[in-house]
């Protein structure tokens, strides 16, 4: 159960580096449209990046970011639709990812978080809550840190915030990555959206880069997180429970749930068992935390 859960935690951290470089010469429409089922889908033009997103429902803002390599519909496919029940769901693909194309600068968690505050301002929103997954929750401490103003709640799931929360084999295995281990529905995913096989590949090359020199938060900036905030993490997940409660006690407004599962699965993340209880469970949960 342990090496499955790395297998997909190291799936979503690697796969998120380059995209298809064929988009940057397409012409973009930056205004959202309408799309078959009545959600606003478009680009916004962000630091330099044609960033994608999607809008449903109505309500308080809340931004989904999802995991490495994914897309929106391989995190949060499984609970979108209902948490746009009760929220205005901004959902977004950042950098190389999905729908969104690469562009000439490294990959790192400041500059995703400084993307997603420019989409805020962009869509003309003044604070938002902010949900994300894996390395979309890296990028969520980063944004809370860097852009105190424009934070409401902030919900942080299965990530670490130094390289001391995840266990050494975690690391080991990092150290000697291959692109034949990454599950097949990742590449199918990316696939589907960009047929570029060397651009999956060499987005692989480069996120394995950026975790290879993931750098820690300190101790000071994770306390320096004022907002409401919960965290979340699997019995089963690459984050240990000893970690997850270090971040717990470090940020003063926030609480900790651990639920029994690996990484991503009480949110239906595409590679797990489909829980359905466990994944409405998880959403009552996020909106009693968000109401």
């Amino acid at each position: 159960m342990i090496i499955r859960s790395v297998k997909i935690f190291l799936t979503a951290l690697i796969l998120s580096g380059y995209a298809n470089s064929q988009k940057n010469n397409m012409s973009v429409e930056y205004l959202s449209t309408e799309s078959n089922d009545g959600n606003l889908t478009g680009y916004a033009p962000v630091n330099g990046l044609n960033m994608y997103f999607e809008i449903h429902g109505e309500g308080t803002p809340l931004v989904l970011i999802h995991g490495g390599g994914s897309t929106i519909q391989t995190t949060f496919g499984k609970v979108l639709n209902k948490l746009a029940e009760n929220n205005k769901v901004i959902a977004v693909e950042m950098q190389a990812h999905g729908h969104t194309a690469d562009i000439d600068r490294p990959l790192s968690f400041e500059k995703d978080a400084d993307d997603i505050a420019e989409l805020l301002k962009y869509l003309k929103i003044d604070k938002a809550n902010i949900f994300g997954f894996s390395n979309g929750a890296s990028t969520t401490l980063q944004f809370a840190i860097r852009h105190p103003e424009l934070t409401n709640k902030i919900i942080v799931a299965s990530t670490f915030y130094k390289k001391s929360g995840a266990p050494d084999w975690f690391w080991e295995m990092m150290a000697n990555p291959t692109f034949a281990g990454m599950p097949q529905p990742y590449k199918d995913a990316f696939l589907k959206i960009n047929p570029d096989t060397n651009a999956l590949h060499r987005m692989y090359e480069r996120d394995v880069a950026r975790m290879q020199s993931f750098p820690d938060i300190t101790d000071a900036q994770i306390r320096s997180i004022k907002v409401p905030a919960l965290i979340i993490i699997g019995d089963k997940d690459v984050t240990t429970p000893e970690h997850a409660n270090e971040m717990h006690k470090l940020i003063s407004n926030s609480q900790l749930e651990i639920i029994t599962g690996g990484h991503g699965e009480y949110i239906g993340e595409l590679t797990n068992p489909q829980d359905s209880t466990k994944i409405k469970t998880t959403v009552e949960m996020i909106n009693n935390f968000l109401d």
